[in-house]
């Protein structure tokens, strides 16, 4: 399959990054990489070959860019209103210098965001906050509560970051739109975070598909499992 590395600077957080991107046509899907994870992950572990006859066909584009979780939430060095606040830097810099790039390119108004584990909540919560351009939610495995990360600390940037508090509250229509995929595994440490995700959906009517594997943990089998049977609905 077409594979292109890009490298540049980005103005929004101050610093070279990095991405890889899959294909030469399809609907863009951008895909995040687990906890600390680096732009090439989901090709190392196999998730990019288990979608590559959807991208050979022209279904898919995918988009792997690189994560700041080591300079943000998971950088116990800095205080917790610095970690959110550049967790907060890397959601613009996913808006502005990735999936605007991408529907100016290409003259589309929304894109499809995925992740597995840590990369699902990345999606979950990007998606949440601006449904306005995100077609597609597709998030395994995925926990939606950040507050073990703040040591005790919270404020508003805490608050709308994290899904759980926000999302009760948040009526904005393009929710009711997005095509949403909740996946975990049956033995998935995140197992409780997804039912309870679901239950918020519900609580607001907001349609979506629960979807539990049986005999599966926490893993990258079940994702590479997962992933085709999810993209394919696109």
């Amino acid at each position: 399959m077409k594979e292109e590395h890009k490298k540049w600077y980005s103005p929004t957080l101050s610093m070279d990054i990095e991405m890889l991107i899959y294909g030469h046509y399809g609907h863009p899907v951008i895909v995040f990489p687990t906890t600390k994870g680096r732009y090439y992950e989901s090709k190392d572990f196999g998730l990019i070959d288990s979608v590559a006859h959807l991208i050979d066909s022209g279904k898919v584009k995918i988009y792997c860019p690189d994560s700041v979780d080591a300079y943000s939430l998971y950088n116990k060095a800095i205080h917790p209103a610095e970690r959110i606040r550049n967790h907060r830097y890397y959601i613009d810099f996913i808006r502005e210098e990735v999936i605007n790039a991408i529907r100016n390119a290409y003259n589309i108004p929304k894109v499809a965001v995925a992740g597995a584990s840590f990369g699902g909540y990345h999606a979950a919560n990007f998606a949440f906050t601006h449904p306005e351009v995100t077609s597609h939610l597709i998030s395994m495995s995925a926990k939606f509560d950040i507050r073990d990360f703040m040591d005790g600390f919270y404020n508003d940037d805490v608050y709308f970051c994290n899904p759980v508090d926000y999302l009760p509250g948040n009526n904005h229509p393009e929710l009711w739109n997005m095509k949403i995929v909740l996946g975990y595994g049956e033995w998935d440490i995140c197992r409780d975070a997804n039912l309870h995700m679901s239950y918020l959906l519900n609580q607001k009517h907001i349609p979506h598909w629960l979807d539990e594997r049986r005999w599966a943990k926490h893993d990258w089998p079940i994702w590479r499992d997962m992933f085709p049977d999810y993209l394919s609905q696109i």
